[in-house]
Formats: C-alpha cells, structure tokens, sequence
C-alpha cells in the first residue's frame, strides 16, 4: 500500500504491493465527492441493477501481473483483493462501503483477538470446520508455520512489522534453517489456539493479522519459491492456472469452502479470469464497451483519468458504472530541515503559506481526482483525522504572507530553492505538479529550479537518508486504516534508517513524539487511539515539516453487467469479492 503507500517501510513496499498498483494506475483510492450517489456507501450504488446472484465467469483486466502469489511475499492492504480470494487470515477488513469497510473483523479465528494487559501478547482462536481445498482441516501449526516460512529470506517481500514486532523475530531465518525449532514467540498449545507474544505493546495487532503472512500454510505441501505456482487454498476460491508469474491466473471454486464460516467473502462467481499486463487506457476502453465476456469485468489496478472521465461526461450510462473510493493516502512536499534553507522554520513556513492548492489539484487531474489536503492524515475518522490548517492561505495561497515571513527569516527579496521530483507520469510526484508548485512560489518571490529524475533514481534519492534533498515531492499511504501506519514510519525518530530506505524525511526525533507514539501503541480502544493520533498529528503540522497538498481520489469504471459493487475505506477500491456478475 505505503509510495507507501504505496512508499514506505513497510509502506516502503506497501507501497510496493497494493499501493503501488493503485498509484502507478494514475490514480488509487482515494477521498471520492461527499455529494450523493457518487459517495461509496449512498444510495445508489454503481454496477448493473438487481439483486447479486452465483454463478458465471468474472474476469479481471489488469496492468499489473499478479506476481509472487505466495502469502509470505505478498505485500498487501487488509489481504489484498485478488489474494483474498485464496487466502485467509485470521482477521480481514470489512467488506462493507465506505467507513464500515475500514473496520478489522474475525476471518479464521472467532475474534479479532484477545490482548493481555498491556497489548505484548494476543491470542486467536479458530473457528470450526474450517478446511483446505483438499478438504484437510486447517489448524493453529500451519498459521504458525506459514508465518514463519515469511521470515526466510527466499521468501521475502512481504509486511516486516512481525520482524520487528515478534520476540526472536529480528534473528529468525525462517523454517528452511531453523533445523525445525520454529519461532518460540509464536505458540499453539492446541490445533485451534495461536498465541504472539511481542517485544513491545501493539495495540492495532488485529489489523497486522489482516495480512496474508497469516494465512495458513500446510508444512507438507509446502514447495518453498514454487508455492505460488499453486498455493493451498483456504478461501473460496482456489488456483488452477497461473501462468507467466501472475500474468494469467485463473480461479475456480473451492468446494470445501464453507460459507458459514466465512460472513465477509460473498464469492458469487464460479470462476475469476484474472489477465494482466495490458495498457491502461486499452482496459478502461473494453470495460467502456463492455462486449462479450468484458461484460461481466473489473479492474482492481487501473483508474480512470482526466481524458476518459471527459469522455465519460453527461453519458449516464457509463457515469453508472463508475466507483470513486477512499484509499488512506496523502500527497505532499517535503522538507529536509539539515539542507539550508529549509533549516529555517520561516522559510518553511513561508512555502507552507505560498502554496496554490487549487492549481496542484488542477495538475492532479482535477477536482474529481483529488481533494486539497491541509492535514498530514487522511480526511477519515478511521485514521484519527483532526482538521487543522496551520498556515491558511485560502484555496489559491497567499503570496503576501509568505512574503512577510520570508523577510523575517533574512530574504527580504526572496531566494531560490531547488525542487526535486519524478519524471513519471503519475500526476503525483509528477512535472505536472511541480510546475504547478514553482509558479505559486514564483508569486511570493521564490525561484525553483526543478530537478526532474526518472522515478527509481528519485526514489533512491528521497529514500537516501545522506542525499535526501531540501525540498521534494512526496506522498505516502497506510498498510491499514490508522494514524499508527500514516504517522511512526514518516515522524518516530526511532524509524530512520542510514544504511536503507529512510522515510522519516525530516529526520524528526523528537523525544515526545516518540514516547506519544509508544502511549499510543499499547490502546487495544482504537477510538481512543484515533483520537490521540489525530491530536499528534496537529501538533508535529506546526513545525511545517511538510505541506501537504492533496489526498488522491479514485475512480474505476465495472463492465455493464457487474452487480453489488463494494468499495470500502480500506482499500478504496471495488472489493472483487462481493462481486456478482449477470
């Protein structure tokens, strides 16, 4: 997810994993218009009319292939979305619109766990009747395993939050080299009882249990790197062609799935073609046509853009098919306060106040592709968000302002910076957007200079704590739907990394902060927990570390004869499977 988001640690490949895909697509998932139908979660809903139904074939039209389908390596949002179809966990999102959907709920196990006193150790329960597509039962010792065949490092690629958060897990090499010893932090007294015991208090453990390192893995039909090629299935789906690392997949139903033990997969389809690999705008004009089997097709990687929503226009029929959604997702501009002279409070601020939202959503593709942004955390309750807007410069900026504060600072006739950005097409980190942003700074007598690298040098170059520049585009998303994700990899001191991607980017390691986001940790009450990372967020915008500037908004077009479209603040994105096709 992390960008995490798909940027990030372990955003850093969330990034790499859901994220990115919804990035890279020209969009994501992201804060849709708060008016009527067009709100995930109001009354009319897109997709074809009439009550879901089984049966059928729903096909899938991707541009990217879904690669490394093993659970160990997956990187992925509430269990991703076609991985879920496979994999279960102990526990999911929930699979409802809008902000019900970003709520954790009990998948494999009874409940979202049971934490003792202090958060350091959770224990889950499984349900019964659960069973393997074999028809074998599932139990406590393959969760356990399959989590820790995640830890080999030829597996690797998957959330690295239980690295860091097991007892034993930053040493562990995994089951290939334990010699059969296991990982002692993980206990199963019994076939239906896991227990995790941390290093330190982890609040938002139920939401890490979402990820598909906890599915389970049989250690007997275990194949080690050619596992993807036909991983076990434990949802209601199982896998019976891949082909070409992800490029063809095709899912077909699991007999011994059993519907009442699982409330959230509706699985109405009897099978899934999923083909990736194919050009964005080639996807987005065969699900606008919608001609045989593309009929009763999805995308769950690709946006629509600012060309084909024109297109779309005042066509009800098409503008009926299409789903915006709300990913936990922030685009902004960074500061690295060790690079002159953004060691300087004013200057920041002065940038803060300059800054022209309207034109950089504009250079975003437009209102219906982003919504301005004055708060590092996204616009939703799940995420903590408290609005705040410390430097308010209106919709278009306030270039007198940032005059003011500019001459305060010792550059009464104003100074020149350096912007460093992609050269990706992404109308994120783009050139659109930063020429938007040095034509508002331009106003308040700032002259940029952009430096435009092509995307994995720029990626590098943000990422590289000893050659991080003053001044560049950023964005960043959440592996879950909490501050906790959103705020400790960008703002904990404890969190920079000197030898490896750093995305602390102000190199911020203020004791405060720090011990704030440990108090956090240990509430298992994520109400309580929202509260606080919203006030803390508050308090780190007053140091203008950054200026966050928009939250992508995403919208993706069904075939006409797709039904009950579900899109949730967790992912943002039509949840394939509630999916029901005529």
């Amino acid at each position: 997810m992390s960008s995490a988001g798909p940027d990030r640690h372990l955003i850093a490949r969330r990034v790499a994993a859901v994220t990115v895909s919804l990035v890279l697509a020209g969009g994501a998932v992201a804060c849709g218009p708060e008016d009527g139908a067009d709100k995930a979660g109001s009354g009319d809903k897109p997709g074809a009319a009439g009550a879901p139904r089984k049966g059928g074939t729903l096909t899938v039209l991707n541009s990217e292939p879904q690669s490394d389908f093993d659970p160990a390596r997956l990187y992925t949002s509430g269990g991703g979305n076609v991985p879920s179809l496979v994999f279960r966990t102990l526990t999911t999102r929930n699979r409802e619109d809008g902000a019900a959907g970003a709520k954790v709920v009990p998948d494999l196990a009874t409940d979202t766990g049971k934490a003792n006193a202090d958060a350091t150790e959770w224990t889950y329960t499984l349900k019964d009747g659960l069973k393997y597509e074999d028809g074998s039962p599932i139990t406590s010792a393959d969760i356990k395993y399959g989590i820790e065949r995640s830890f080999a490092a030829e597996l690797s690629g998957g959330a690295p939050y239980l690295r860091d958060w097991l007892v034993g897990g930053e040493t562990y090499e995994g089951p290939y080299k334990d010699g059969g010893k296991g990982l002692d932090s993980i206990v199963v007294p019994d076939p239906k009882t896991i227990v995790f015991k941390l290093r330190k208090p982890e609040g938002e453990f139920p939401f890490v249990a979402t990820q598909t390192q906890f599915a389970p893995v049989p250690k007997a039909k275990d194949t080690g790197v050619k596992y993807e090629e036909h991983p076990v299935s434990s949802g209601p789906y199982k896998v019976v062609k891949n082909d070409n690392d992800g490029e063809h997949l095709t899912l077909e139903r699991n007999e011994h799935w059993d519907e009442k033990t699982d409330e959230e997969r509706k699985a109405y389809p009897d099978k899934i073609d999923v083909r990736s690999g194919l050009d964005a705008a080639v996807i987005n004009q065969r699900l606008t046509t919608s001609s045989g089997p593309d009929a009763a097709a999805i995308t769950t990687d690709t946006n629509l853009g600012p060309a084909e929503l024109a297109q779309i226009g005042d066509n009800k029929e098409l503008a009926g098919r299409v789903g915006t959604g709300h990913f936990g997702y922030i685009n902004y501009l960074a500061f690295n306060p060790k690079v002159a002279p953004f060691d300087n409070p004013k200057v920041r601020q002065a940038i803060s106040y300059a800054i022209n939202r309207t034109s950089v959503i504009n250079a975003a593709g437009g209102s219906a592709l982003a919504e301005p942004a004055t708060t590092f955390l996204p616009e939703r309750e799940a995420f903590g968000f408290a609005p705040y807007d410390h430097f308010p410069a209106g919709k278009t900026g306030d270039p007198v302002k940032a005059k003011e504060l500019l001459k305060e600072a010792g550059f009464p006739d104003g100074l020149s910076v350096t912007l460093t950005h992609s050269t990706a097409q992404n109308r994120q980190t783009s050139p659109e957007v930063a020429t938007a942003v040095q034509q508002a700074l331009a106003a308040a007598g700032i002259t940029v200079k952009l430096e435009g690298l092509e995307n994995n040098a720029f990626n590098e170059k943000r990422w590289d704590v000893k050659n991080t520049p003053g001044f560049f585009l950023s964005r960043w998303g959440a592996d879950w739907p909490s501050g906790a994700p959103f705020l400790a990899p960008i703002f904990d001191g404890r969190q920079i990394v000197t030898n490896g991607s750093n995305y602390n980017h102000a190199q911020l390691d203020d004791p405060a902060v720090n011990a704030e986001i440990d108090e956090i940790a240990k509430l298992t009450d994520l109400a309580a927990a929202g509260k606080r990372w919203g006030a803390l967020d508050k308090k780190i915008g007053e140091q203008a570390l950054d200026v966050p500037l928009f939250h992508p908004v995403y919208k993706r077009l069904v075939g006409k004869d797709v039904k009950n479209v579900v899109i949730s603040d967790w992912t943002g994105v039509l949840d394939i499977s509630q999916v029901s096709v005529k």
